[in-house]
């Protein structure tokens, strides 16, 4: 079992990376949604709530005012879970917020040997490998800084980010399927 970080040091990469926080998401849901009060109002109404002023947002709007990035790519299945789709219409907060989230179809993610792995890479020296367990619930968080590994992390990064499209596109595709 790797050795998780506690979650002060996690939140703490967030607001004191230099240049860019990366993520790549390759799960087809997250635990953590499924049982989200959020969540069931979307299964409900379709719609997804606008949360722009939780921290998360207001952290991601302060970084990206002083110039930093926000990043992520997921990846999403043909058709899309529910989670996915979920997440998908509550990204639309992020990007308000200034986070840059981009979408590869799973097909196209094999195609690209992608792993089937969670992480945030920051200035493309550090990494957070986020585990979950068989249920998609969030075990923690795994620093990374091996340079080996950075540089495999930041090849991912390079390939899951040439050939992933806007989420905007991307909900204008997935709408195209319904």
């Amino acid at each position: 079992m790797p050795e998780f970080i506690d979650d002060d040091t996690f939140g703490s990469y967030f607001e004191e990376f230099a240049h860019t926080a990366w993520r790549l998401e390759s799960r087809r849901g997250y635990g953590s949604d499924r049982t989200s009060e959020k969540y069931q109002r979307w299964l409900t109404t379709g719609q997804a709530t606008d949360e722009g002023e939780r921290p998360w947002c207001v952290n991601v709007r302060a970084q990206t005012g002083e110039g930093k990035r926000f990043e992520r790519v997921r990846v999403a299945d043909d058709p899309p879970t529910e989670e996915q789709r979920y997440l998908l219409a509550a990204a639309a907060t992020n990007n308000a917020a200034g986070e840059d989230i981009r979408y590869l179809w799973r097909a196209d993610a094999d195609k690209l040997a992608l792993p089937a792995l969670d992480f945030w890479l920051f200035d493309s020296h550090h990494a957070l490998v986020l585990h979950f367990d068989d249920a998609d619930d969030y075990l923690g968080a795994e620093l990374v800084d091996e340079a080996a590994r950075i540089v495999e992390f930041c090849q991912i990064r390079d390939a899951a980010w040439h050939h992933a499209v806007r989420r905007d596109e991307f909900a204008g595709r997935v709408a195209s399927l319904t």
